[in-house]
This record gives C-alpha cells, structure tokens and sequence, in this order.
C-alpha cells in the first residue's frame, strides 16, 4: 500500500498551480488545519460538503451501556462520543468505480 503525505499533495498542488512547493505547503496546510477546526468544533454534529469530492461528518455514537472486553469478557460501560466520518462524492466514486488490472 502506498502512502501520501501532506507533503506529496503540496508537490502535486504546486505543479498544478505553478507555483513553488513553500508557496503551496502554506496554502495546503491553511485548508488542513481549517478542516480541523470546524470539525472539532462541531457540537454535537456537522457536515462539510466539498462539491464533486466528498462529505466530511461528525456523528454521535450512542452510548453502550451493555459492551465487552473480548480479552477479558468483563461487561464495560462505553460512553457516546462523536465520529468522523467522510462519504465520497459522486466523480470520486465514479473514478473508484473504474476496474483495475493485476
């Protein structure tokens, strides 16, 4: 499995921008740590739609009065809590969709 960091997403928004990979790095980082915020502020719930990407989410789960330790099998209490979840958009899901050769 291949892994992108931040850093390869600046390289790859510099060249599509055209600009240098400093510039970009501000930019790309600006947008992260936005995310960031609105999604740790979200209280309880929210939802950031990215047109033609995806839907960032926060969620509540809701309590477990009744879960397991499956180590130990001893009954535990797990409080709610919130989520983040992420839902492709459509032309992301289109693009996933294509076969791909092995």
């Amino acid at each position: 499995m291949n892994t992108v960091t931040k850093k390869d997403v600046a390289k790859r928004t510099a060249a599509k921008l055209d600009e240098k990979i400093y510039t970009a790095e501000v930019f790309v980082d600006a947008v992260f740590d936005v995310l960031r915020e609105i999604l740790s502020e979200a209280d309880p719930e929210i939802r950031i739609e990215i047109r033609d990407f995806g839907v960032f989410e926060v969620k509540r789960t809701k309590p477990k009065p009744k879960a397991r330790n499956p180590r130990t099998g001893d009954v535990i209490y797990v409080p709610a809590r919130r989520k983040t979840h992420f839902k492709a958009g459509k032309l992301l899901k289109e693009v996933l969709k294509e076969t791909t050769e092995e």
